[in-house]
């Protein structure tokens, strides 16, 4: 395991959150979209369900896509997770619950709005990855013609293609033809 499991869920789940905006796709067009996303992910505490919370999400959504797309820019990286632990008032404490008996960290109170807590949860993790020099790890996919985020958690870093719209396979079939149209 290269990171705990707050870590890669906090990963897999910015990924997620940020490619619901991706590809000229809304996956978030109301606040009934937002419960699954949530859910898969386990987050608890507050959820008040209405647009002010969905339109706050958005621009959190915003904020940590334009992080990962310079997250080789440490310097830069550094400010914003810094900004972003601030203007969310993380406040971190350990806990644990039913469905998850180990002890882990939550960088917000459960009654704290929704978008300061994904937020809060988000920076620690890119704050991780600083502080391991992994920050390579976060990817957008290799496809020509697609725009969607990618956590690479493979030993070796080589993971390029996302999950989001069979873009591995495609790619491997197209340049499989080409092959066979450079030798006929």
């Amino acid at each position: 395991m290269l990171f705990t499991h707050d870590t890669e869920q906090g990963l897999r789940s910015a990924a997620e959150l940020i490619n619901t905006g991706r590809n000229d796709r809304e996956l978030l067009p109301d606040v009934a979209a937002l419960p699954p996303l949530l859910d898969r992910y386990g987050w608890t505490g507050r959820r008040d369900g209405d647009d002010a919370e969905l339109e706050a999400v958005k621009a959190l959504r915003a904020r940590l896509g334009d992080i990962w797309a310079r997250i080789n820019d440490e310097e830069y990286v550094v400010r914003q997770v810094n900004a972003l632990l601030a203007d969310t008032h993380a406040s971190p404490w350990l806990t644990r619950h039913v469905e998850e008996p180990d002890w882990h960290l939550h960088m917000a109170a459960s009654d704290a709005p929704l978008a300061d807590r994904l937020g809060a949860e988000t920076a620690m993790v890119f704050a991780d990855l600083v502080r391991t020099g992994e920050q390579r790890r976060l990817k957008t996919c290799a496809a020509p013609d697609c725009d969607a985020v990618l956590v690479d958690l493979s030993r070796n870093r080589s993971r390029m293609f996302c999950d989001t719209g069979n873009c591995g396979n495609r790619q491997h079939v197209a340049a499989y033809r080409e092959r066979l149209r450079d030798e006929a």
